[in-house]
């Protein structure tokens, strides 16, 4: 039995002093950013009612992209619905998983910000009718219907 401790033992050694060892070839990085060789990039934030977030960087030429163009290419699934003010989100990254309305009363809703030079204030517009310019983001945040003056999601952070 002492035999075959030590044969483990030694085997296991072996097998941690390959992982720590540098492969021949590197990996290719994923880009951070879609379009990222583009002059101007954007952000979108995502906040979750678990407290879970992600962001996703959208590189874009001109001088600003529109906040409907800057979430399709994120990659970010959402769903949502037309309302006098423009368009309204429902659903963000597949929450909620279902609905019936956008804005049902005393359920859950997404709040909507933008970030300007590292500060977050609430829109004012639906999503498609704001205009972002280079590092400015839009940030979503899952709250409870009875958070009438929502905290902003965690600030993008440039990639």
């Amino acid at each position: 039995m002492r035999k075959h401790l030590m044969w483990a033992s030694a085997s296991l050694a072996i097998v941690i002093a390959g992982c720590g060892t540098s492969p021949t070839a590197t990996a290719t990085p994923s880009p951070t950013c879609v379009n990222a060789s583009a002059t101007h990039h954007a952000y979108v934030v995502v906040e979750h009612m678990s407290g879970t977030s992600l962001q996703r960087c959208v590189g874009f030429s001109g001088d600003t992209i529109d906040g409907k163009a800057l979430m399709d290419q994120s990659g970010i699934p959402y769903q949502t619905q037309t309302f006098s003010f423009g368009l309204g989100v429902c659903a963000v990254d597949n929450e909620p998983a279902q609905f019936s309305e956008c804005f049902p009363k005393d359920k859950p809703y997404w709040s909507l910000f933008i970030e300007t030079a590292g500060a977050w204030a609430p829109a004012q517009v639906g999503f498609d009718q704001e205009k972002l310019k280079d590092t400015e983001a839009l940030g979503w945040r899952y709250v409870p219907a009875v958070d009438q003056s929502p905290s902003p999601p965690p600030l993008a952070k440039e990639s």
